[in-house]
């Protein structure tokens, strides 16, 4: 059930399918249940039961808004005239809680410097309204809750409206709002936390009228984040900054290779750690089985888990190599398979130009700054969790089922997280379902309190999802004016999807979640042959999915062809997107102006770079300058071209282009790679699967293209265009392709 178990980031495929799939949203509650569900924390006034009474006594429940309409489940109007709106996605960075209250406050006419944000709930009234699931993934807050945030906003407007005209017995249509006040007529008015608590007893409107986007007045300014004045102070709280009466810690040693069980332990050292309250065996993801180590604090329960004496059984696991699995790869994409494409590949043999080419993908680790952990509290009849999750549906209904306790005994309080890029949405809730283990095992040793399950970074970073290896295979045939005339591919990489709740996805055997990104928006002919082997390394999806090697092997091939014919390699795209593609053409054309491509003169030993590419509907094209400096690859200036549609905050689409395109970089440069041996994972901290330090950031300029379209995701988008254009390059330099990430320059 979609309810049940979620995907994270959700590829554009798979968007379209549930789509089609969810059309109808989530069913609606009945009166008792919806009551449960808005009175998390009430409107400041408890006015909560009085609306759905209301809305009973006015006959409105034989067609009732769903929770997810209804304004009274997220906002909050206090009576000094604070607006607190209630988001309905995780914030993990991507600034969801300053933009969504900003749709909302437009519509509703609020005074922003009094607009307040909060973090949702598993609660029905922060399901997806599209997908009618919790979902915080696939780039779809924005894109999906755009309207909704908006209908919420009128909606209280509206009402708010209604009681200012009850009060002063005059017709509605004689008042107007601004900034937080009704305005009546001779001069009358009244705030919004004067009117509040009457506003929120009458019946909520079905239907609104929204502004036009011409009227915005919040919708489309540069707006500072909510919480950057606490997160750039240090005073925003995270999952790992939980801290609960008499609350313990624990830390759980993990097997060294995927999926293995233990065959001996001695935990009497750790047992006599200082601190110490507990030592328990607890089943893993996978199959596996761990221990997990119950202290006081994180330090003793660290020093003790380093104490235990462990063996393992590993005969009955495959022991992945990195090597040895490249050449199985090799060989699977020599190999007949599904098809995604099938053109005849009959002019491959005479055309004039014939390329081959083979690129290779690491795994990669999601390593978010805010290592995996999540807190539990266990009674008698009920838990309740505090996590920074993705999917808080999926992760209360696991927990459930981990702890034998139904649903609604379950209350899960989602918190902000820093940083997940895949990781904190897992089909299996594998990091929730394992803090729920530990505090009941917990429990049955007599420890009643509440346990915080906390990872280190060398357990997230060994310890599984990733983004899976893949390799391609390509051979192009094409004329002296770059036309392609075959072009016969091989993919071969895990499926992300099989296994899962999606398993139902995966069509004649292909992933639709590892092809997206190949051909489009090109129109070539060609052939995509696609493998998934079985490999014992848990994989997720990762920051743009399959795009993270599609859109580089695209745009470097694509760069490769206009070079051989000797073409600018942006009049060559130009020249294939025809008319077909006009979001592309604009997004590259304005990084093309702004950047001066072609007119300004660089400096000796610099080149441009260019790329360009669709992810999640929205397109980012990258016009770079790199230069090659003691062997080692140097990423100068970055330009930008985004559609995204219309934009709420240009604030915020700057600063998740200016994040992807880093966390894009750091695909390119040494040790930006996770590899095994014998079975184990061989990184383990930053100082082995090295991020981008500060020094290594370009200038970054970010351009938008104008439009009143409604908005597309934009937290995943600028990161596939980076790589391929620093690639392009580096090759524009040193006559060498790149055919591997992170780069090889020798």
């Amino acid at each position: 059930m979609l309810n049940e178990i979620f995907p994270d980031e959700i590829p554009r495929a798979l968007q379209h399918m549930l789509e089609r799939d969810q059309a109808d949203g989530p069913t609606t509650l009945p009166r008792r249940s919806f009551l449960k569900i808005v009175g998390i924390g009430g409107l400041a006034l408890g006015a909560f039961p009085h609306l759905a009474l209301a809305q009973e006594a006015n006959g409105d429940a034989a067609v009732p808004l769903k929770p997810n309409q209804q304004p009274s489940a997220f906002v909050q109007i206090a009576p000094n005239g604070e607006v607190t709106v209630t988001i309905n996605r995780l914030e993990f960075g991507q600034g969801v809680q300053t933009s969504l209250p900003m749709i909302l406050a437009e519509e509703l006419d609020a005074d922003w410097s009094l607009v307040r944000a909060r973090n949702g709930s598993g609660d029905a009234a922060y399901q997806d309204p599209i997908f009618g699931i919790h979902l915080t993934g696939g780039s779809n807050s924005i894109k999906n809750s755009y309207t909704q945030y908006r209908e919420l906003g009128a909606r209280a407007r509206a009402m708010l409206l209604s009681a200012a005209a009850a009060r002063w017995n005059v017709d509605v249509a004689s008042l107007s709002t601004q900034a937080g006040m009704v305005l009546g007529p001779a001069g009358r008015k009244a705030s919004y936390g004067e009117l509040a608590e009457a506003a929120m007893a009458l019946p909520v409107p079905e239907k609104v009228t929204l502004k036009d986007p011409k009227d915005f007045r919040i919708i489309g300014h540069a707006t500072t984040r909510i919480d950057a004045k606490a997160k750039s102070s240090g005073q925003q709280d995270f999952g790992i900054d939980m801290h609960l009466p008499g609350q313990l810690t624990a830390v759980v040693a993990h097997p060294p290779v995927f999926g293995a069980r233990i065959a001996s332990l001695d935990d009497s050292a750790a047992r006599a750690t200082r601190g110490v309250k507990a030592v328990l065996r607890v089943p893993l993801d996978g199959g596996a089985e761990g221990v997990a180590v119950v202290a006081d604090s994180y330090w003793q329960a660290k020093l003790a888990r380093d104490a235990l004496k462990l063996e393992w059984d590993l005969a009955s696991v495959e022991k992945v190599d990195s090597e040895k699995q490249l050449l199985q790869y090799r060989e699977l994409a020599g190999q007949p398979g599904p098809l995604r494409f099938d053109a005849d590949m009959t002019p491959l043999a005479t055309a004039p130009h014939q390329l081959e080419a083979e690129f290779v993908f690491p795994y990669l680790a999601h390593a978010p700054m805010e290592p995996l952990n999540c807190t539990v509290q266990l009674g008698e009849e009920r838990a309740e969790l505090w996590v920074g999750t993705q999917f808080p549906g999926g992760d209360s209904a696991a927990a459930a089922k981990v702890l034998n306790l139904k649903p609604e005994q379950i209350q899960l309080n989602v918190q902000t997280a820093g940083g997940g890029f895949g990781r904190r949405g897992v089909p299996t809730g594998d990091f929730v379902v394992l803090a729920c283990e530990v505090a009941k095992a917990a429990r049955a040793e007599g420890l009643d309190a509440p346990v915080r399950t906390l990872w280190s970074r060398e357990d997230d970073i060994k310890g599984g999802y990733y983004r899976p290896m893949h390799l391609h295979r390509a051979r192009i045939g094409f004329d002296d004016a770059g036309k392609v005339l075959a072009w016969d591919h091989a993919l071969v990489g895990q499926s992300i999807l099989t296994d899962t709740v999606f398993g139902g996805r995966v069509k004649n055997g292909i992933d639709p979640t590892a092809t997206e990104g190949m051909r489009d928006p090109y129109p070539l002919p060609m052939r995509l042959t696609v493998h998934h082997p079985k490999v014992n390394v848990p994989i997720l999806w990762w920051r743009s999915v399959g795009s993270t090697h599609t859109a580089f092997v695209m745009e470097t091939l694509i760069d490769e062809i206009a070079r051989t014919t000797k073409q600018d390699p942006v009049a060559y795209r130009m020249k294939l997107f025809a008319d077909q593609s006009p979001r592309h053409r604009a997004a590259l054309q304005l990084a093309v102006d702004k950047s001066e491509y072609g007119k300004r003169p660089l400096p000796a030993g610099h080149a441009w770079g260019v790329a360009v590419h669709e992810s999640f509907s929205s397109v980012v094209a990258y016009v770079v300058e790199a230069s090659v400096q003691s062997g080692r690859p140097v990423l100068h200036q970055v330009t930008a071209g985004v559609h995204c549609n219309l934009v709420v905050n240009p604030r915020s689409v700057e600063a998740q282009v200016q994040g992807a395109a880093l966390m894009g970089l750091s695909m390119c440069l040494p040790g930006g790679a996770i590899t095994l041996k014998d079975g184990v994972v061989q990184q383990s901290n930053f100082a082995d699967f090295s991020v981008p330090r500060i020094t290594d950031m370009p200038e970054f300029a970010v351009h938008i293209v104008p439009s009143a379209e409604p908005p597309t995701g934009m937290g995943e988008p600028g990161l596939p265009a980076l790589a391929p254009a620093f690639a392009n390059a580096i090759a524009s330099l040193t006559g060498k392709p790149m055919r591997e990430l992170p780069f090889k320059m020798t």
